[in-house]
């Protein structure tokens, strides 16, 4: 899972603020289809025992793909779903609560959970790590309603930022295919996309025209 981690380019979230839920099941599969390196389920506003019925409904999906299922904010819940790992905010529980509370049951008979953590400047970047997480999304770049509120950080940040953290940075924020190349030119390795993935008419070629940026293919 390490490994799987420390080569991934590409972060989907599927986001109930796009997607319906009679939905999740078809478009986590098209995103599994474009090659995602990694799926987030994220369902604000809904409660634990809702979280927990969507992720039971997609797991068997990305385990197919062998795609890592995170779960925002219920770190909890991963043992019971078979999910790979847990994603906390700034104001959600510390790293290491969450990585407890993400904790299997039979200790050492499956890899570790991996627990990420939003970090919006360089400061909280580098405190993350200190805290012990497995990688960080850092932003919002550019405006989006996905964080309607939080101002954008732009792109001056992610080449000192990559500078003085090691573990995987995934820049996240109103990233599309339209804005990609700058914020690959950046310094940007790793990146985040929402709305682009969930709203566009082709999920799969979407993610893949994504993932050739990424890797620096025309």
């Amino acid at each position: 899972m390490n490994e799987r981690l420390a080569s991934a380019r590409l972060y989907g979230i599927l986001d109930l603020g796009y997607v319906q839920p009679a939905d999740i099941e078809r478009v986590a599969m098209l995103m599994c289809e474009g090659d995602v390196d990694m799926l987030q389920l994220r369902a604000k506003g809904h409660d634990e025992h809702a979280v927990e019925a969507f992720c039971n409904r997609i797991q068997p999906i990305t385990a197919a793909a062998r795609v890592p299922l995170i779960v925002n904010d219920f770190p909890e819940l991963v043992p019971s779903i078979g999910a790979e790992g847990a994603h906390v905010g700034q104001d959600d529980l510390p790293v290491a609560d969450a990585r407890w509370r993400a904790g299997r049951a039979l200790a050492g008979e499956v890899p570790p959970p991996i627990v990420g953590k939003s970090t919006h400047s360089i400061e909280q970047a580098v405190a993350a790590q200190a805290e012990g997480a497995d990688y960080i999304g850092f932003g919002p770049l550019f405006p989006t309603p996905t964080k309607a509120g939080r101002a954008a950080i732009g792109l001056g940040d992610i080449a000192r930022v990559h500078e003085l953290v090691k573990i995987p940075v995934f820049c996240i924020g109103g990233i599309k295919l339209e804005n990609l190349d700058a914020v690959i030119a950046a310094g940007a390795r790793r990146v985040v996309i929402v709305s682009g993935i969930l709203l566009a008419a082709d999920i799969p070629a979407y993610c893949r025209a994504a993932r050739a940026k990424l890797d620096g293919r025309s």
